[in-house]
């Protein structure tokens, strides 16, 4: 039996793929947990080979998860199971080191196949562009995503960044995030960093 550890920030959802789990005899649910921090520690107490993890989850995401997973050198393949299936997700989950990725809104079945695949060694991922995953990503971000990472050199807040932009504070927060999953940075300061150098690199390319 492929013994798998489950973390997703939402009960409904962790409810439901307990129940999936239970029902199929190939897998052997040891845990569940609410976040990024909990499916580490449940790292910490058991051997297990398999671990389906949302990318979206408080305390760390699954984003950070797979970068504590990489370097803490841990046996381990995960599976991305999110809402949140752009190619820029994608993309990254790849190059962190996920080994398998499924959409929300497929069939349940489908996770358990690529579960079972990704257990038995192979890559299980949606078609992307996979010469991008290397592109700057500085070139994934929309029109709106570039205004508000120019904004954010300034120093505004949320608040002073809604009204600057004509749009509510929920809607930077919102479009915050995806800046910060397609850039893959935490926070503003490495945001507006790494736009600074790459602005700088693109300065360097172009000719006197």
């Amino acid at each position: 039996m492929i013994d798998v550890v489950v973390a997703d920030k939402s009960p409904l959802v962790t409810r439901g793929l307990v129940k999936l789990f239970e029902q199929d005899e190939r897998f052997n649910l040891l845990a569940t947990a609410p976040d990024g921090a909990r499916f580490l520690e449940a790292c910490e107490r058991w051997p297990f080979r398999l671990g389906v993890v949302g990318w979206d989850m408080p305390g760390l995401s699954g984003r950070e998860v797979l970068e504590r997973v990489k370097e803490r050198g841990l046996p381990l393949r995960i599976v991305i199971y999110t809402g949140n299936g752009d190619a820029a997700t994608v993309r990254s989950a790849m190059a962190l080191g996920a080994a398998g990725f499924c959409h929300k809104a497929e069939p349940p079945e489908r996770l358990l196949d690529v579960c079972a695949s990704v257990a038995a060694g192979r890559m299980a991922f949606p078609y992307v562009d996979v010469g991008a995953i290397n592109d700057d990503p500085l070139d994934q971000l929309t029109a709106r995503e570039r205004e508000l990472l120019n904004a954010l050199a300034s120093g505004r807040t949320n608040a002073q960044l809604a009204r600057v932009l004509g749009i509510s504070i929920h809607t930077v927060k919102f479009h915050l995030k995806n800046l910060y999953d397609k850039l893959g940075v935490l926070n503003r300061a490495q945001a507006v960093a790494l736009s600074m150098s790459g602005s700088m690199a693109g300065a360097e390319r172009r000719p006197a």
